[in-house]
Protein backbone atom coordinates (compact mmCIF):
# COMPACT_ATOMS: atom_id res chain seq x y z
CA UNK A 1 0.00 0.00 0.00
CA UNK A 2 1.10 3.84 -0.23
CA UNK A 3 2.65 4.86 2.84
CA UNK A 4 3.09 8.25 1.85
CA UNK A 5 3.43 10.39 -1.33
CA UNK A 6 5.33 13.66 -1.79
CA UNK A 7 4.63 16.27 -4.48
CA UNK A 8 6.73 18.60 -5.41
CA UNK A 9 6.18 21.88 -8.16
CA UNK A 10 3.27 19.64 -9.50
CA UNK A 11 0.58 22.53 -10.87
CA UNK A 12 -0.95 24.53 -8.02
CA UNK A 13 1.34 22.02 -5.50
CA UNK A 14 4.65 23.33 -4.63
CA UNK A 15 5.63 20.94 -2.09
CA UNK A 16 3.37 18.56 -0.39
CA UNK A 17 3.97 15.55 1.91
CA UNK A 18 1.15 13.06 2.37
CA UNK A 19 0.79 10.47 4.67
CA UNK A 20 -1.88 7.41 3.92
CA UNK A 21 -3.49 4.91 6.28
CA UNK A 22 -4.01 0.98 5.26
CA UNK A 23 -7.72 1.98 5.71
CA UNK A 24 -10.33 4.03 3.66
CA UNK A 25 -8.46 7.60 2.96
CA UNK A 26 -10.54 10.50 1.56
CA UNK A 27 -9.59 13.42 0.11
CA UNK A 28 -11.97 16.55 0.48
CA UNK A 29 -11.75 20.35 -0.57
CA UNK A 30 -13.51 23.05 -2.85
CA UNK A 31 -13.93 22.72 -6.18
CA UNK A 32 -11.04 23.84 -8.38
CA UNK A 33 -8.74 23.18 -4.98
CA UNK A 34 -6.39 20.44 -6.77
CA UNK A 35 -7.64 16.92 -5.75
CA UNK A 36 -7.41 15.98 -9.32
CA UNK A 37 -4.05 17.08 -8.95
CA UNK A 38 -3.19 13.96 -6.14
CA UNK A 39 -4.43 11.60 -9.14
CA UNK A 40 -2.34 12.52 -11.43
CA UNK A 41 0.36 12.82 -9.17
CA UNK A 42 0.05 9.06 -8.39
CA UNK A 43 -0.65 8.07 -12.55
CA UNK A 44 2.71 9.97 -13.15
CA UNK A 45 4.53 7.71 -10.43
CA UNK A 46 3.32 4.57 -11.79
CA UNK A 47 4.67 5.38 -15.49
CA UNK A 48 1.29 6.52 -16.90
CA UNK A 49 1.73 9.69 -19.46
CA UNK A 50 1.31 13.36 -18.17
CA UNK A 51 2.10 16.45 -19.90
CA UNK A 52 5.16 18.53 -19.25
CA UNK A 53 2.36 21.29 -18.57
CA UNK A 54 1.94 19.84 -14.92
CA UNK A 55 5.07 21.57 -14.25
CA UNK A 56 4.72 24.35 -11.58
CA UNK A 57 5.17 27.34 -13.39
CA UNK A 58 8.49 28.92 -13.18
CA UNK A 59 9.89 25.81 -11.91
CA UNK A 60 12.73 23.56 -14.09
CA UNK A 61 10.70 19.87 -13.06
CA UNK A 62 8.06 18.82 -10.61
CA UNK A 63 9.14 15.48 -8.93
CA UNK A 64 6.29 12.78 -7.57
CA UNK A 65 7.73 10.26 -5.03
CA UNK A 66 5.34 7.53 -3.53
CA UNK A 67 6.56 5.09 -0.57
CA UNK A 68 4.95 1.66 -0.73
CA UNK A 69 4.94 -0.75 2.41
CA UNK A 70 4.70 -3.52 2.46
CA UNK A 71 4.91 -5.09 -1.12
CA UNK A 72 3.29 -8.25 -2.67
CA UNK A 73 4.65 -10.82 -4.18
CA UNK A 74 3.24 -9.96 -7.43
CA UNK A 75 5.32 -7.26 -6.81
CA UNK A 76 8.77 -8.41 -5.44
CA UNK A 77 8.67 -10.92 -8.27
CA UNK A 78 9.22 -8.13 -10.83
CA UNK A 79 11.68 -6.23 -8.82
CA UNK A 80 13.69 -9.07 -7.83
CA UNK A 81 14.01 -9.93 -12.13
CA UNK A 82 15.27 -6.60 -12.38
CA UNK A 83 18.15 -6.90 -9.48
CA UNK A 84 16.34 -4.47 -6.64
CA UNK A 85 16.85 -5.36 -3.67
CA UNK A 86 13.16 -6.14 -1.38
CA UNK A 87 14.30 -7.35 2.06
CA UNK A 88 12.92 -4.18 3.66
CA UNK A 89 9.92 -4.76 2.21
CA UNK A 90 9.39 -1.39 0.89
CA UNK A 91 9.52 -0.14 -2.77
CA UNK A 92 9.94 4.02 -3.32
CA UNK A 93 9.38 5.27 -7.17
CA UNK A 94 9.98 8.51 -7.67
CA UNK A 95 9.08 10.34 -11.08
CA UNK A 96 10.75 13.30 -12.36
CA UNK A 97 8.67 15.59 -14.98
CA UNK A 98 11.01 17.96 -16.70
CA UNK A 99 9.23 21.46 -18.08
CA UNK A 100 11.08 20.97 -21.56
CA UNK A 101 8.83 17.57 -21.64
CA UNK A 102 11.33 14.65 -20.70
CA UNK A 103 11.05 12.31 -17.85
CA UNK A 104 12.88 10.19 -15.48
CA UNK A 105 11.83 7.31 -13.87
CA UNK A 106 13.48 6.07 -10.05
CA UNK A 107 13.03 2.53 -7.97
CA UNK A 108 14.79 2.83 -4.77
CA UNK A 109 16.51 5.92 -5.99
CA UNK A 110 17.81 3.76 -8.81
CA UNK A 111 17.34 5.40 -12.22
CA UNK A 112 14.60 3.00 -13.90
CA UNK A 113 12.72 3.08 -17.10
CA UNK A 114 8.91 4.41 -17.16
CA UNK A 115 7.87 1.60 -18.69
CA UNK A 116 9.09 -0.39 -15.60
CA UNK A 117 7.39 1.55 -13.32
CA UNK A 118 4.35 1.18 -15.27
CA UNK A 119 4.56 -2.68 -15.09
CA UNK A 120 5.44 -2.31 -11.08
CA UNK A 121 2.50 -0.20 -10.98
CA UNK A 122 -0.20 -2.44 -12.15
CA UNK A 123 0.25 -4.85 -8.99
CA UNK A 124 1.04 -2.06 -6.36
CA UNK A 125 -2.69 0.25 -7.85
CA UNK A 126 -5.99 0.18 -9.25
CA UNK A 127 -6.69 3.79 -10.09
CA UNK A 128 -11.08 3.50 -10.84
CA UNK A 129 -11.68 7.37 -12.56
CA UNK A 130 -13.56 8.18 -15.83
CA UNK A 131 -10.85 7.09 -17.77
CA UNK A 132 -9.02 4.06 -15.24
CA UNK A 133 -11.45 1.08 -15.26
CA UNK A 134 -8.92 -0.92 -17.03
CA UNK A 135 -10.27 -4.04 -15.99
CA UNK A 136 -13.76 -3.34 -16.56
CA UNK A 137 -12.72 -2.04 -20.26
CA UNK A 138 -10.66 -5.13 -20.47
CA UNK A 139 -12.58 -7.97 -21.82
CA UNK A 140 -8.98 -10.21 -21.41
CA UNK A 141 -9.05 -9.34 -17.91
CA UNK A 142 -12.92 -10.38 -17.53
CA UNK A 143 -11.98 -14.21 -16.67
CA UNK A 144 -9.59 -13.29 -14.81
CA UNK A 145 -11.93 -11.77 -12.80
CA UNK A 146 -14.40 -14.32 -12.59
CA UNK A 147 -11.72 -16.81 -11.15
CA UNK A 148 -10.52 -15.24 -8.58
CA UNK A 149 -14.45 -14.81 -7.52
CA UNK A 150 -14.55 -18.99 -7.08
CA UNK A 151 -13.89 -20.24 -3.79
CA UNK A 152 -12.07 -23.44 -5.36
CA UNK A 153 -8.82 -22.53 -7.28
CA UNK A 154 -8.18 -26.50 -8.03
CA UNK A 155 -10.07 -26.60 -11.32
CA UNK A 156 -7.98 -24.68 -12.98
CA UNK A 157 -4.82 -25.68 -11.56
CA UNK A 158 -5.20 -29.21 -12.31
CA UNK A 159 -5.79 -28.14 -15.86
CA UNK A 160 -3.14 -25.72 -16.48
CA UNK A 161 -0.61 -28.70 -15.06
CA UNK A 162 -1.95 -30.75 -17.43
CA UNK A 163 -2.07 -28.57 -20.36
CA UNK A 164 1.56 -27.91 -19.56
CA UNK A 165 2.01 -31.56 -19.69
CA UNK A 166 0.37 -31.49 -23.26
CA UNK A 167 2.65 -28.55 -24.54
CA UNK A 168 5.81 -29.92 -23.58
CA UNK A 169 4.27 -33.66 -25.12
CA UNK A 170 3.72 -31.17 -28.40
CA UNK A 171 6.96 -29.60 -28.79
CA UNK A 172 8.84 -33.10 -28.58
CA UNK A 173 6.47 -34.75 -30.95
CA UNK A 174 7.28 -31.20 -33.04
CA UNK A 175 11.12 -31.44 -32.66
CA UNK A 176 11.12 -35.28 -34.13
CA UNK A 177 8.79 -35.04 -36.48
CA UNK A 178 11.09 -31.90 -38.03
CA UNK A 179 13.99 -34.20 -37.38
CA UNK A 180 12.64 -36.47 -39.29
CA UNK A 181 11.99 -34.23 -42.17
CA UNK A 182 15.77 -33.60 -42.47
CA UNK A 183 16.99 -37.13 -41.39
CA UNK A 184 18.24 -37.58 -44.61
CA UNK A 185 21.03 -34.78 -44.55
CA UNK A 186 21.52 -34.85 -40.66
CA UNK A 187 22.12 -38.58 -40.79
CA UNK A 188 24.76 -37.65 -43.60
CA UNK A 189 26.57 -35.42 -40.97
CA UNK A 190 26.54 -37.34 -38.15
CA UNK A 191 27.85 -40.18 -40.31
CA UNK A 192 30.85 -37.90 -41.41
CA UNK A 193 31.58 -36.91 -37.87
CA UNK A 194 31.59 -40.43 -36.81
CA UNK A 195 33.60 -41.73 -39.90
CA UNK A 196 36.31 -38.73 -38.57
CA UNK A 197 36.79 -39.22 -35.36
CA UNK A 198 35.79 -43.04 -34.70
CA UNK A 199 38.97 -44.78 -36.22
CA UNK A 200 41.28 -42.59 -34.15
CA UNK A 201 39.85 -44.27 -30.88
CA UNK A 202 40.86 -41.45 -28.75
CA UNK A 203 41.49 -41.31 -25.77
CA UNK A 204 40.48 -38.99 -21.87
CA UNK A 205 42.84 -35.93 -22.26
CA UNK A 206 44.96 -37.76 -25.02
CA UNK A 207 45.84 -34.51 -26.76
CA UNK A 208 47.37 -33.30 -23.56
CA UNK A 209 49.09 -36.94 -23.16
CA UNK A 210 50.32 -36.97 -26.91
CA UNK A 211 51.68 -33.03 -27.13
CA UNK A 212 53.75 -34.08 -23.73
CA UNK A 213 54.80 -37.15 -25.76
CA UNK A 214 55.86 -35.60 -28.90
CA UNK A 215 57.49 -32.88 -27.15
CA UNK A 216 59.80 -35.06 -25.26
CA UNK A 217 60.64 -37.30 -28.15
CA UNK A 218 61.63 -34.23 -29.73
CA UNK A 219 63.72 -33.02 -27.26
CA UNK A 220 65.78 -37.04 -27.30
CA UNK A 221 66.01 -36.67 -30.74
CA UNK A 222 67.95 -32.96 -30.58
CA UNK A 223 69.82 -34.57 -27.56
CA UNK A 224 71.09 -37.69 -29.41
CA UNK A 225 72.34 -35.48 -32.39
CA UNK A 226 74.32 -32.90 -30.09
CA UNK A 227 75.84 -36.44 -27.19
CA UNK A 228 76.66 -37.61 -31.00
CA UNK A 229 78.74 -34.70 -31.95
CA UNK A 230 80.21 -34.41 -28.73
CA UNK A 231 81.60 -38.25 -28.67
CA UNK A 232 82.96 -37.77 -32.18
CA UNK A 233 84.64 -34.57 -31.15
CA UNK A 234 85.99 -36.52 -27.54
CA UNK A 235 86.46 -39.94 -28.55
CA UNK A 236 86.09 -40.73 -31.93
CA UNK A 237 87.74 -39.75 -35.54
CA UNK A 238 91.02 -39.35 -36.42
CA UNK A 239 91.47 -36.03 -34.57
CA UNK A 240 89.92 -36.97 -31.54
CA UNK A 241 90.57 -34.80 -28.34
CA UNK A 242 90.95 -38.13 -26.05
CA UNK A 243 93.89 -39.77 -28.61
CA UNK A 244 95.17 -36.17 -28.41
CA UNK A 245 95.68 -36.53 -24.58
CA UNK A 246 96.89 -39.67 -24.73
CA UNK A 247 99.65 -39.17 -26.85
CA UNK A 248 100.19 -35.93 -24.68
CA UNK A 249 100.26 -38.44 -21.90
CA UNK A 250 103.09 -40.42 -23.37
CA UNK A 251 105.42 -37.84 -24.46
CA UNK A 252 104.97 -35.94 -20.77
CA UNK A 253 105.79 -39.62 -18.94
CA UNK A 254 109.07 -39.06 -21.31
CA UNK A 255 109.88 -35.86 -20.28
CA UNK A 256 109.22 -36.82 -16.56
CA UNK A 257 112.09 -39.72 -17.17
CA UNK A 258 114.38 -36.80 -17.61
CA UNK A 259 112.71 -33.84 -15.62
CA UNK A 260 111.75 -35.47 -12.48
CA UNK A 261 109.97 -32.14 -11.73
CA UNK A 262 107.03 -32.62 -14.80
CA UNK A 263 105.99 -35.48 -12.65
CA UNK A 264 102.90 -33.66 -11.11
CA UNK A 265 102.28 -31.97 -14.69
CA UNK A 266 102.02 -35.91 -16.04
CA UNK A 267 99.77 -36.80 -13.16
CA UNK A 268 97.42 -33.85 -13.94
CA UNK A 269 97.13 -34.55 -17.45
CA UNK A 270 96.44 -38.18 -16.64
CA UNK A 271 93.15 -36.91 -14.63
CA UNK A 272 92.30 -35.21 -17.52
CA UNK A 273 92.02 -37.94 -19.55
CA UNK A 274 90.39 -40.10 -16.74
CA UNK A 275 88.26 -37.15 -16.63
CA UNK A 276 87.51 -36.89 -20.90
CA UNK A 277 86.60 -40.55 -20.43
CA UNK A 278 84.12 -40.07 -18.01
CA UNK A 279 82.33 -37.11 -19.84
CA UNK A 280 82.23 -39.73 -23.08
CA UNK A 281 80.64 -42.50 -21.20
CA UNK A 282 78.22 -39.79 -19.42
CA UNK A 283 77.01 -38.41 -22.39
CA UNK A 284 75.47 -41.70 -23.78
CA UNK A 285 73.22 -40.84 -20.12
CA UNK A 286 71.99 -37.83 -21.49
CA UNK A 287 70.03 -38.78 -24.52
CA UNK A 288 67.24 -40.05 -22.83
CA UNK A 289 64.58 -43.03 -24.38
CA UNK A 290 65.32 -42.59 -27.83
CA UNK A 291 62.00 -43.49 -30.48
CA UNK A 292 62.99 -45.49 -33.39
CA UNK A 293 62.58 -43.39 -36.47
CA UNK A 294 58.84 -45.82 -37.16
CA UNK A 295 57.98 -45.04 -33.78
CA UNK A 296 58.29 -40.96 -33.80
CA UNK A 297 56.95 -41.48 -37.80
CA UNK A 298 53.93 -42.70 -36.06
CA UNK A 299 53.67 -40.72 -32.88
CA UNK A 300 53.85 -37.72 -35.05
CA UNK A 301 51.06 -38.77 -37.57
CA UNK A 302 48.68 -39.13 -34.66
CA UNK A 303 49.53 -35.64 -33.50
CA UNK A 304 48.92 -34.62 -36.88
CA UNK A 305 45.31 -35.93 -37.31
CA UNK A 306 43.94 -35.17 -33.62
CA UNK A 307 45.19 -31.46 -34.12
CA UNK A 308 43.21 -31.53 -37.42
CA UNK A 309 39.99 -32.65 -36.00
CA UNK A 310 40.25 -30.36 -33.11
CA UNK A 311 40.47 -27.22 -35.35
CA UNK A 312 37.65 -28.36 -37.48
CA UNK A 313 35.62 -28.79 -34.74
CA UNK A 314 37.18 -26.27 -32.17
CA UNK A 315 37.53 -28.51 -29.74
CA UNK A 316 39.77 -30.39 -27.48
CA UNK A 317 40.29 -34.20 -27.20
CA UNK A 318 37.42 -34.91 -24.80
CA UNK A 319 34.91 -32.39 -27.00
CA UNK A 320 35.90 -34.62 -29.83
CA UNK A 321 34.60 -37.94 -27.77
CA UNK A 322 31.81 -36.17 -26.36
CA UNK A 323 30.73 -34.94 -30.38
CA UNK A 324 31.07 -38.54 -31.46
CA UNK A 325 28.79 -40.01 -28.58
CA UNK A 326 25.69 -37.33 -29.36
CA UNK A 327 26.34 -38.46 -33.09
CA UNK A 328 26.10 -42.14 -32.06
CA UNK A 329 23.22 -41.05 -29.59
CA UNK A 330 21.49 -39.01 -32.19
CA UNK A 331 21.65 -41.90 -35.27
CA UNK A 332 20.31 -44.11 -32.62
CA UNK A 333 17.35 -41.47 -31.86
CA UNK A 334 16.93 -40.66 -35.71
CA UNK A 335 16.33 -44.62 -36.71
CA UNK A 336 14.06 -45.74 -33.77
CA UNK A 337 12.64 -41.87 -34.36
CA UNK A 338 9.41 -43.60 -36.21
CA UNK A 339 8.92 -45.58 -33.14
CA UNK A 340 8.46 -42.69 -30.68
CA UNK A 341 6.80 -40.18 -33.08
CA UNK A 342 4.09 -43.42 -32.81
CA UNK A 343 4.39 -43.26 -29.42
CA UNK A 344 4.38 -39.64 -28.53
CA UNK A 345 1.21 -38.87 -31.10
CA UNK A 346 -0.25 -41.67 -28.41
CA UNK A 347 0.17 -40.04 -25.72
CA UNK A 348 -0.37 -36.68 -27.04
CA UNK A 349 -4.09 -37.79 -28.11
CA UNK A 350 -4.51 -39.22 -25.02
CA UNK A 351 -3.50 -35.74 -23.43
CA UNK A 352 -5.34 -33.84 -25.26
CA UNK A 353 -8.58 -35.99 -24.42
CA UNK A 354 -7.68 -35.31 -20.55
CA UNK A 355 -7.06 -31.38 -21.20
CA UNK A 356 -10.00 -31.15 -23.39
CA UNK A 357 -12.50 -33.51 -20.37
CA UNK A 358 -10.84 -30.80 -17.69
CA UNK A 359 -11.57 -28.06 -19.86
CA UNK A 360 -15.21 -28.72 -20.30
CA UNK A 361 -15.01 -29.54 -16.19
CA UNK A 362 -13.66 -25.90 -15.69
CA UNK A 363 -15.89 -24.47 -18.08
CA UNK A 364 -18.99 -25.48 -16.00
CA UNK A 365 -17.48 -24.91 -13.12
CA UNK A 366 -16.97 -21.28 -14.73
CA UNK A 367 -20.70 -21.13 -15.88
CA UNK A 368 -22.08 -21.45 -12.67
CA UNK A 369 -20.06 -18.87 -11.41
CA UNK A 370 -20.85 -16.24 -13.66
CA UNK A 371 -24.52 -16.56 -12.32
CA UNK A 372 -23.31 -16.37 -9.27
CA UNK A 373 -20.91 -13.73 -9.61
CA UNK A 374 -23.64 -11.78 -11.86
CA UNK A 375 -26.08 -12.16 -9.05
CA UNK A 376 -23.64 -10.61 -6.29
CA UNK A 377 -22.66 -7.67 -8.32
CA UNK A 378 -25.94 -7.40 -9.14
CA UNK A 379 -26.76 -7.21 -5.59
CA UNK A 380 -23.91 -4.56 -4.92
CA UNK A 381 -25.36 -2.36 -7.85
CA UNK A 382 -28.32 -2.20 -6.37
CA UNK A 383 -27.06 -1.20 -3.01
CA UNK A 384 -24.93 1.49 -5.09
CA UNK A 385 -27.88 3.32 -6.50
CA UNK A 386 -27.72 1.13 -9.81
CA UNK A 387 -30.84 -0.80 -9.27
CA UNK A 388 -31.74 -1.02 -12.70
CA UNK A 389 -28.06 -2.24 -14.01
CA UNK A 390 -28.01 -5.94 -14.43
CA UNK A 391 -24.17 -7.40 -15.44
CA UNK A 392 -24.20 -10.75 -17.37
CA UNK A 393 -21.16 -12.76 -18.20
CA UNK A 394 -21.09 -13.73 -21.88
CA UNK A 395 -19.31 -17.14 -21.76
CA UNK A 396 -18.01 -18.23 -25.13
CA UNK A 397 -15.60 -21.23 -25.51
CA UNK A 398 -12.85 -21.64 -28.57
CA UNK A 399 -9.33 -23.31 -28.54
CA UNK A 400 -7.31 -24.23 -25.55
CA UNK A 401 -5.31 -21.80 -23.60
CA UNK A 402 -3.44 -22.23 -20.75
CA UNK A 403 -6.57 -20.59 -19.27
CA UNK A 404 -8.71 -23.29 -20.88
CA UNK A 405 -10.98 -23.13 -23.65
CA UNK A 406 -13.38 -20.27 -22.57
CA UNK A 407 -13.19 -15.92 -22.96
CA UNK A 408 -15.60 -14.06 -20.76
CA UNK A 409 -17.02 -10.72 -21.16
CA UNK A 410 -18.87 -8.33 -18.85
CA UNK A 411 -21.97 -6.77 -20.83
CA UNK A 412 -24.25 -4.74 -18.91
CA UNK A 413 -28.20 -3.78 -19.05
CA UNK A 414 -28.71 0.10 -18.02
CA UNK A 415 -32.42 -0.66 -18.38
CA UNK A 416 -35.05 -3.19 -18.53
CA UNK A 417 -35.72 -5.00 -21.80
CA UNK A 418 -32.44 -3.19 -23.10
CA UNK A 419 -29.99 -6.06 -24.16
CA UNK A 420 -26.88 -6.23 -22.76
CA UNK A 421 -24.05 -4.47 -24.16
CA UNK A 422 -20.21 -4.46 -23.79
CA UNK A 423 -19.63 -1.73 -20.28
CA UNK A 424 -17.29 0.38 -22.71
CA UNK A 425 -20.27 1.26 -24.75
CA UNK A 426 -22.56 2.11 -22.10
CA UNK A 427 -21.28 3.07 -18.59
CA UNK A 428 -20.64 6.99 -18.09
CA UNK A 429 -17.48 7.62 -15.97
CA UNK A 430 -19.05 7.70 -12.61
CA UNK A 431 -21.10 4.26 -13.44
CA UNK A 432 -17.83 3.26 -14.09
CA UNK A 433 -16.50 3.67 -10.85
CA UNK A 434 -19.63 2.67 -9.05
CA UNK A 435 -19.79 -0.86 -11.09
CA UNK A 436 -15.52 -1.26 -10.25
CA UNK A 437 -16.91 -0.92 -6.71
CA UNK A 438 -19.13 -3.41 -7.22
CA UNK A 439 -16.87 -5.84 -8.55
CA UNK A 440 -14.15 -4.85 -6.01
CA UNK A 441 -16.64 -5.65 -3.04
CA UNK A 442 -17.34 -9.43 -4.48
CA UNK A 443 -14.08 -10.12 -5.19
CA UNK A 444 -12.15 -7.63 -2.34
CA UNK A 445 -10.62 -11.05 -0.40
CA UNK A 446 -9.09 -12.70 -3.36
CA UNK A 447 -7.72 -8.85 -4.76
CA UNK A 448 -4.19 -9.31 -5.42
CA UNK A 449 -4.12 -5.25 -5.89
CA UNK A 450 -2.84 -3.94 -2.83
CA UNK A 451 -4.09 -0.24 -3.23
CA UNK A 452 -7.46 1.07 -4.96
CA UNK A 453 -8.33 4.81 -5.82
CA UNK A 454 -12.02 6.23 -6.80
CA UNK A 455 -11.99 8.99 -8.43
CA UNK A 456 -15.48 10.59 -9.11
CA UNK A 457 -17.38 7.40 -7.84
CA UNK A 458 -20.00 10.12 -6.62
CA UNK A 459 -20.85 11.62 -9.91
CA UNK A 460 -24.88 12.22 -10.37
CA UNK A 461 -25.50 10.70 -7.08
CA UNK A 462 -26.93 12.20 -3.47
CA UNK A 463 -28.74 10.56 -0.21
CA UNK A 464 -28.90 7.17 0.65
CA UNK A 465 -27.17 6.24 -2.59
CA UNK A 466 -24.24 8.09 -1.40
CA UNK A 467 -24.24 6.68 1.48
CA UNK A 468 -24.08 2.99 0.47
CA UNK A 469 -21.00 4.07 -1.47
CA UNK A 470 -19.35 5.45 1.40
CA UNK A 471 -20.71 1.98 3.68
CA UNK A 472 -19.12 0.04 0.52
CA UNK A 473 -15.90 1.66 0.84
CA UNK A 474 -15.19 1.63 3.88
CA UNK A 475 -16.20 -1.87 3.95
CA UNK A 476 -13.79 -2.69 1.07
CA UNK A 477 -10.97 -0.72 3.31
CA UNK A 478 -11.26 -4.25 5.73
CA UNK A 479 -9.30 -5.57 2.75
CA UNK A 480 -7.65 -3.06 0.47
CA UNK A 481 -6.39 0.62 1.12
CA UNK A 482 -9.01 2.54 -0.27
CA UNK A 483 -8.02 6.57 -1.29
CA UNK A 484 -11.08 8.22 -2.48
CA UNK A 485 -11.75 12.04 -3.88
CA UNK A 486 -15.61 13.00 -2.97
CA UNK A 487 -17.33 16.40 -2.46
CA UNK A 488 -19.92 13.96 -0.54
CA UNK A 489 -20.31 14.22 3.14
CA UNK A 490 -21.79 10.40 2.72
CA UNK A 491 -18.33 9.32 2.18
CA UNK A 492 -16.31 11.79 4.19
CA UNK A 493 -17.86 11.05 7.18
CA UNK A 494 -16.94 6.72 6.19
CA UNK A 495 -13.29 7.68 6.28
CA UNK A 496 -10.89 6.47 8.83
CA UNK A 497 -8.01 9.09 7.61
CA UNK A 498 -9.35 12.41 6.60
CA UNK A 499 -7.65 15.26 4.53
CA UNK A 500 -8.31 18.49 3.52
CA UNK A 501 -7.13 20.08 0.25
CA UNK A 502 -7.18 24.23 0.25
CA UNK A 503 -5.93 26.52 -2.55
CA UNK A 504 -4.73 29.76 -1.67
CA UNK A 505 -4.08 32.54 -3.83
CA UNK A 506 -2.80 36.21 -3.70
CA UNK A 507 -1.66 38.76 -6.37
CA UNK A 508 1.39 37.11 -7.45
CA UNK A 509 0.70 33.26 -7.12
CA UNK A 510 -1.56 30.12 -6.38
CA UNK A 511 -0.88 27.96 -3.58
CA UNK A 512 -3.12 24.93 -2.84
CA UNK A 513 -1.86 22.76 0.91
CA UNK A 514 -2.74 19.38 1.91
CA UNK A 515 -3.55 19.02 5.60
CA UNK A 516 -4.46 15.57 7.56
CA UNK A 517 -8.12 16.64 9.57
CA UNK A 518 -8.19 15.55 13.17
CA UNK A 519 -11.79 15.40 14.82
CA UNK A 520 -12.59 18.95 15.33
CA UNK A 521 -11.20 19.90 11.99
CA UNK A 522 -13.35 16.93 10.44
CA UNK A 523 -16.67 18.07 11.62
CA UNK A 524 -15.95 21.21 10.38
CA UNK A 525 -14.94 20.17 6.81
CA UNK A 526 -18.00 17.45 7.36
CA UNK A 527 -20.40 20.72 7.76
CA UNK A 528 -18.92 22.45 5.26
CA UNK A 529 -19.35 20.00 2.42
CA UNK A 530 -23.00 19.98 3.76
CA UNK A 531 -23.73 23.23 3.38
CA UNK A 532 -21.34 24.93 0.98
CA UNK A 533 -21.12 27.96 3.26
CA UNK A 534 -19.62 28.85 7.00
CA UNK A 535 -21.93 25.87 9.00
CA UNK A 536 -23.60 26.87 11.54
CA UNK A 537 -23.62 25.35 14.88
CA UNK A 538 -26.59 23.53 14.16
CA UNK A 539 -25.14 22.43 11.18
CA UNK A 540 -21.74 21.07 12.75
CA UNK A 541 -23.81 19.32 15.63
CA UNK A 542 -25.39 17.05 12.43
CA UNK A 543 -21.55 16.69 11.04
CA UNK A 544 -20.52 15.62 14.46
CA UNK A 545 -23.69 13.16 14.69
CA UNK A 546 -23.08 11.85 11.08
CA UNK A 547 -19.52 11.34 11.94
CA UNK A 548 -20.27 9.29 15.02
CA UNK A 549 -23.10 7.35 13.09
CA UNK A 550 -20.49 6.27 10.90
CA UNK A 551 -18.00 5.41 13.37
CA UNK A 552 -20.24 3.02 15.20
CA UNK A 553 -21.39 0.89 11.76
CA UNK A 554 -20.59 -2.49 11.68
CA UNK A 555 -20.11 -3.84 7.92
Amino acid sequence: MIKELSIENLAVISSATIPLESQLNVFTGETGAGKSILIHGIQAVLGQRISKEYVRHGCKKAVVSALFSPIGEDTAAILAEYGYNTEDDALLLTREISADGGSIGRINGRTAPVNLLRTLGETLVNIHGQHDNQVLLRPERHLDVLDRFGDDERPLLAYRQQFQALQACARQLNALRKAEQDKASRLRELREIIEEIAPLDIQPDEDTAIEEQYTAAAKAEETAEITAMLRQMLTEGDENISDAIANACIAMQQLTAKREEATPLYQRLRSVNAELKDIADELDMLGGTMLSPAEFDALNKRRNALNTLMVRYHTDANGLRKLLADAEAEIDAITNSADAIAELTEKKQKLLQSVTEQAKALSAHRQKLAEQFASRVGEELAQLDMPKVRLEVAMTKGKLTSNGMDTAEFLISANPGEPPKPIAQIASGGELSRMMLALKSVIAKRDAIPTLIFDEIDTGVSGRAAQKIGQKLRALAKHSQVICVTHLAQLATQAQHHLLIEKHSDESSTETCVTVLQRDDRIREIARIMSGNTPSDLLLQTAEEALVEAEHEDF
